[in-house]
């Protein structure tokens, strides 16, 4: 069995990756095929921006920095985020082709350590050629034209298969984006019992603070586990329902996420949604008439928030409009509450100015997206993250 890894040296995730694909593959007898594709040349293929931190909110990028800290952290990985990151990649790209395929992994492991852990200078030329000699490899190889062609037609091979970023696994037909979701790659090579929760020891008790919207599917899935997670360790949740478009708007994201993104992330984002409710062996349904309007359903949770699960449930198992007052009314009344009562209190100014008050808190907190959950003073963004939030309330305590 062969799995392709796809990565560039550059990109900090790729390097996580790097450190556990081997080990992955061979617990299962499979190979690790590595194949160099060059991001920037990805990003331009698809018309994405070469630093994607230049078009995003400032809470997500600050959130996403801390979460690449974690994640090292989470894999006992040695990280330091260089200073002058992103550093032009092109010619230790050419550098790795040019080496004998036998050793593409040796070089490319020494290149990652060069830039995320010594911190050197892969775009400097005499960095990298003392490089290439120390890796007994002649530095000319990285001007010959034919490694120059290869870096070429090895990008434009993972720009055929849909790829829109590194770390990318390829195994037969199926294609898996991003360091943290290992498991999935885990599951095709044949194990389908994975465990990844956090040991449980002496209950920790505490509070998760799940802010959320129906507005997202996501948060949907989330919230299908997080009851469970905070469960097992003697934890309670506190739903905090938030106006995402607000939010959305004061930090400079697009309304709708999905309909901002490139064709091929769009796609895959469709598949990751599938991948995951099969994952947590929960109903998922894409409602028709997204998106959705969610202000009435967000402002009955805050009246009764029993009900948060059943209104999840509605729109994205059901595919039920809870924007129509009558539908959300008959979603109350079948989730054991007054539908009528709930949703004349939903007109109260009290409830409105707590959904806006909700909305300002998640914003001063750094909040990006939904879900996200706070456990202490440590903000987790993603319900691909709920595998840190159950570690946190088991005792894991990520430095940042």
């Amino acid at each position: 069995m062969e799995l392709r890894f796809y990565y560039d040296v550059v990109c900090p995730y790729a390097y996580l990756a790097s450190t556990q694909v081997e080990a992955l593959a061979a617990r299962y007898g499979a190979t690790v095929r590595w194949c160099p594709a060059l991001l920037g040349g990805i990003y331009k293929a698809i018309d994405a921006p070469q630093q994607p931190t230049s078009v995003r909110s400032s809470p997500r990028v600050r959130l996403e920095a801390k979460d690449l800290i974690r994640r090292a952290e989470w894999l006992e990985v040695p990280l330091n985020v260089h200073p002058e990151h992103p550093r032009r990649s092109v010619n230790a790209m050419r550098l790795v082709l040019g080496a004998p395929e036998e050793d593409r992994a040796r070089v490319s492991h020494a290149l990652f350590e060069a830039y995320h852990v010594a911190n050197l200078d892969i775009a400097d030329r005499p960095t990298l050629d003392a490089l290439a000699t120390k890796l007994g490899l002649d530095p000319a190889v990285i001007d010959d034209p034919k490694v120059k062609q290869a870096l070429f037609d090895a990008t434009d091979e993972a720009i055929a298969r849909g790829m829109f970023g590194v770390p990318t696994f390829v195994f037969g037909d199926e294609v898996i984006w991003g360091v943290d979701r290992l498991h999935f790659v885990e599951e095709c090579l044949g194990n389908e019992f994975l465990d990844t929760e956090a040991p449980v020891g002496v209950p920790r008790g505490g509070t998760v603070r799940f802010f959320h919207d129906f507005a997202s599917p996501f948060s949907y899935l989330a919230s299908t586990q997080i009851e469970r997670i905070a469960r097992r360790h003697g934890a309670t949740v506190e739903y905090v329902p938030i106006l995402l478009g607000a939010l959305f708007r004061d930090i400079g994201t697009p309304d709708v996420p999905m309909f901002a993104m490139n064709a091929p992330r769009q796609a895959y984002v469709t598949k990751d949604l599938s991948d995951w409710s099969r994952w947590w062996g929960v109903p998922f349904r894409f409602p028709s008439n997204f998106p959705i309007r969610t202000v009435q359903p967000l402002r009955a949770a805050l009246v009764a928030p029993e009900v948060t699960q059943a209104l999840y449930r509605a729109a994205w198992a059901e595919d039920r409009d809870i924007a129509d007052p009558q539908v959300l009314r008959s979603v109350l009344d079948e989730a054991g509450v007054d539908g009528e009562a709930v949703l004349a209190e939903t007109r109260e100014q009290r409830i409105k100015d707590q959904l806006r008050a909700n909305t300002d808190e998640a914003r001063a907190l750094g909040v990006c997206g939904v879900p996200s959950m706070l456990v202490g003073e440590r903000l987790f963004w993603g319900q691909d993250r709920l595998d840190q939030v159950d570690a946190v309330l088991g005792g894991w305590m990520p430095t940042v």
